[in-house]
């Protein structure tokens, strides 16, 4: 090939922009590291000089698939959307794509994940399943496999791997604190999935407010439940079939609230008027139900873009130092119609923050 067909390089570009190599690599992978001058000067380089950059053939040198491997536990779930939105922007941003794997909890032995990684499909785990085992998620990321790993919203106990969650427990503390302010004594609560660690911590602090309020829950209040609308119904028929009912109950996440609240107009029963109600989470729907839900915002953008962030500076190599290894967001109280005081209260007592 003569020198006027030689294929131009990043040299070239660099050479052409006067800047380093290394400014020339950084914009084209990571822009907005990049002042918008620099930027121009180098998008002009690369027009005139004809460069291209393989990113195929760059992954294939660096031994990398430039792609990271999300595995949620229900796609379904409208909390996820938000959350998988910044996940995938904060990958674009960092030259990386997204892969979903859906409902991996029953893998035991760990076997489709680990596929994943053999076959270089990916190359670092975001996981935001908290029911799959241990054992071999820790195979997975000792040696030989080394695999990045960063987990997300549902934390496994006792896992030594980067986390970004919210702190549920705390929360949950809110949510009931807000009910017990408006001057209810009679509080029971809808549980999440068995097993789950979510469940586990808003129910501790579901329980934790009450006794700090010199309260208790009556067993029978202690509704099952799920992550599901149907659930939620389910739990309805259950409050009905109860004696002695609750005047206001905190859900485990709003889609089980929102199946209660359906489950209990089927019975002509109306909130807040009979019953006060808040939900987990703040999806976009709890607005548009009726009555508009109140319920514990978590931060699900934060969640998933912070995330991201994290694993891939653990792929590069990088310490996660604006992520830091156990990360915890606080969640908002957003007060709608679904609470209101008891009818034998008149004035609302004064809720602890």
């Amino acid at each position: 090939m003569s020198k006027a067909e030689k294929t131009p390089t990043i040299q070239d570009v660099a050479k052409f922009a006067q800047v380093s190599t290394a400014t020339v690599s950084r914009a084209l992978s990571r822009p907005e590291r990049v002042s918008g001058p620099t930027r121009e000067r180098i998008a002009e380089a690369v027009r005139i000089t004809g460069y291209t950059l393989n990113q195929a053939a760059r992954s294939l040198r660096q031994r990398t698939a430039r792609t990271i491997l999300v595995a949620l536990p229900d796609i379904g779930n409208t909390f996820f959307s938000t959350i998988l939105d910044a996940i995938e922007r904060e990958a674009a941003l960092r030259g990386y794509g997204v892969l979903v794997v859906n409902r991996i909890a029953g893998d035991v032995s760990g076997r489709r994940l680990h596929e994943y990684f053999l076959s270089n499909r990916a190359d670092g785990l975001l996981l935001l399943d908290g029911a799959l085992a241990l054992a071999p998620l820790l195979v997975l990321t000792q040696a030989p496999a080394n695999v990045p790993l960063v987990m997300a919203c549902e934390a496994i106990p006792d896992a030594p791997f980067h986390a970004v969650r919210t702190d549920n427990i705390y929360a949950a503390e809110v949510a009931t604190r807000h009910l017990i302010g408006l001057g209810h004594r009679r509080i029971g609560h809808i549980q999440g999935p068995p097993g789950n660690v979510l469940t586990t911590e808003r129910q501790t602090g579901f329980t934790n407010a009450l006794a700090a309020s010199g309260l208790t829950a009556q067993p029978e209040w202690i509704l099952a439940g799920g992550f599901t609308m149907e659930r939620g119904v389910a739990a309805a028929e259950q409050f009905m079939a109860l004696r002695e009912r609750p005047s206001a109950i905190f859900a485990a996440n709003d889609e089980v609230a929102i199946g209660f609240l359906s489950g209990l107009r089927r019975h002509g029963l109306e909130c807040p008027r009979d019953i006060s109600v808040v939900g987990f989470d703040d999806l976009a729907v709890a607005t548009h139900v009726w009555p508009p839900l109140t319920t514990m915002r978590q931060p699900r953008e934060a969640l998933g873009r912070l995330a991201a962030e994290a694993l891939i500076d653990l792929i590069e190599g990088k310490p996660p130092s604006r992520v830091p290894k156990h990360t915890v967001l606080s969640s908002e109280l957003i007060v709608r119609a679904s609470t209101a005081p008891p009818p034998s209260v008149s004035t609302p007592l004064s809720a602890a923050s």
